[in-house]
């Protein structure tokens, strides 16, 4: 019986990349407004800043005790405030030491916070306008409350809820690629 053989061919190994080029334990490249990133730096302190916008804002009002849904606000804007620094903070530190803040755990935990506030912050920020649009519109009340600055609070609320869903959906990307 003639039955052909395999025949093997050498291969010649691919030449060997420089360490500089190719550093060993990269996944993917660093996209901005990724924990550890100069864009993910520039969120916090735009989460941080418009956070601290709408509590002062809304503070600066006598009667915001009054409802229920501009003491969540407030509630609300104390706790993104909190963990936006929180992370800004870690932000820098990892900037400066230049280390990956993206192991699977880290990437676990600001995905949840992110989360948590994200939802929190449009759900608070839903309430005040809707409140605001009722004493403003419906009642006809602005001229006894403080109808601008439950509006200025309402927005900045929600541009903070801007700022925070990118880096809660990069986060979430993140975690869902590993």
């Amino acid at each position: 019986m003639f039955a052909s053989r395999p025949a093997v061919h050498p291969v010649e190994a691919p030449p060997l990349a420089d360490a500089a080029e190719n550093p060993l334990g990269v996944r993917m490249k660093d996209v901005q407004g990724m924990p550890g990133t100069p864009g993910g730096l520039a969120l916090r302190l735009v989460q941080f800043a418009f956070a601290v916008a709408a509590l002062g804002v809304m503070t600066s009002t006598s009667d915001f005790p009054s409802v229920t849904a501009f003491c969540s606000l407030v509630a609300a804007a104390i706790l993104q405030s909190l963990w936006s620094i929180s992370l800004a903070f870690l932000d820098v530190y990892a900037l400066l030491v230049r280390r990956c803040l993206r192991n699977r755990r880290a990437l676990c935990w600001f995905t949840i916070g992110d989360g948590i506030t994200a939802t929190l912050t449009f759900a608070t920020a839903c309430a005040s306008a809707g409140i605001t649009v009722l004493i403003g519109n419906d009642l006809n009340l602005c001229s006894e409350n403080h109808c601008t600055s439950f509006e200025t609070a309402a927005a900045m609320a929600f541009i903070g809820w801007f700022a925070v869903s990118p880096s809660f959906l990069l986060n979430l990307w993140s975690l869902a690629c590993r």
